[in-house]
């Protein structure tokens, strides 16, 4: 990106990008607030929360004033659907009927997996499901905090101010062509401009991946991030917003093989 012109997507307003890298320790909580720009996102403000400065203090803070905003959580949104279907009824010591890939996955990290070669951590079986207790708790704190409703989004074009959705940094790098590490901005430099950042903060992991998830929000609004084929389902279980890779994954086994 060479220049500073911001974009407008939506009637010459600003959709301001709060990406979050969430954790369930606020010092391990990082927060990245950006604008589109150039196609790619300039980053105004990164920062990692503190127990006396907790995230939501934060992003409220950053946020105040601001007409539309896109909020990008790295954290599962929902839980797998037949997942809370068996266990809903289960009584101990009973079999459960779906298979292990089918209780502890949800369709994103499949769809993830097989148009990326990266599959996430499984929400009903890795400690990702106490991350995730604390992201949407996260996000409720944020909703009181602003007085605004958050929903998740799903097209571009609705009608709220204020929206969040699920992303997943490692997906993003991929989808464009950088390396998955995490806490690296590695291949992103034409995509991602953090240099109004002081140069200490890209050396924290927490704030770099939360740089990366305003990113993956640049790429929803921007169109390049591919919706669910069930709408439904992930209005249930979430959704991974991440575009299609740049080039094949060279993945060839199926998922959960």
């Amino acid at each position: 990106m060479t220049s500073s012109r911001s974009e407008r997507p939506k009637g010459g307003v600003v959709t301001t990008l709060l990406g979050i890298d969430c954790a369930t320790q606020p010092a391990k909580t990082g927060l990245a607030l950006g604008v589109l720009q150039d196609g790619g996102v300039c980053i105004q403000e990164c920062a990692v929360g503190t127990r006396s400065r907790p995230p939501v203090a934060i992003a409220a803070d950053w946020l105040r004033g601001h007409d539309e905003v896109l909020v990008a959580l790295d954290a599962p949104l929902g839980w797998p659907q037949p997942l809370g279907a068996s266990l809903q009824e289960h009584r101990a010591g009973e079999a459960l009927k779906p298979s292990a890939d089918e209780f502890f996955s949800r369709a994103t990290d499949v769809a993830i997996w097989r148009r990326l070669g990266k599959q996430p951590l499984e929400v009903g079986a890795n400690l990702i499901a106490r991350t995730a207790v604390a992201a949407l708790r996260l996000l409720a704190q944020l909703r009181e905090a602003t007085g605004r409703s958050i929903p998740l989004a799903w097209d571009v074009r609705e009608p709220e101010p204020w929206r969040a959705i699920e992303v997943y940094p490692a997906a993003t790098r991929i989808a464009h062509g950088a390396p998955d590490g995490g806490g690296s901005l590695e291949g992103l430099g034409g995509l991602l401009d953090c240099s109004a950042l002081p140069p200490a903060v890209p050396a924290r992991k927490d704030a770099v991946d939360a740089c990366v998830c305003a990113l993956a929000a640049g790429d929803f609004l921007l169109g390049r991030a591919v919706p669910p084929d069930d709408r439904q389902a992930a209005l249930i279980e979430g959704w991974i917003w991440a575009p299609a890779a740049q080039r094949a994954v060279g993945r060839k086994r199926s998922y959960g093989s």
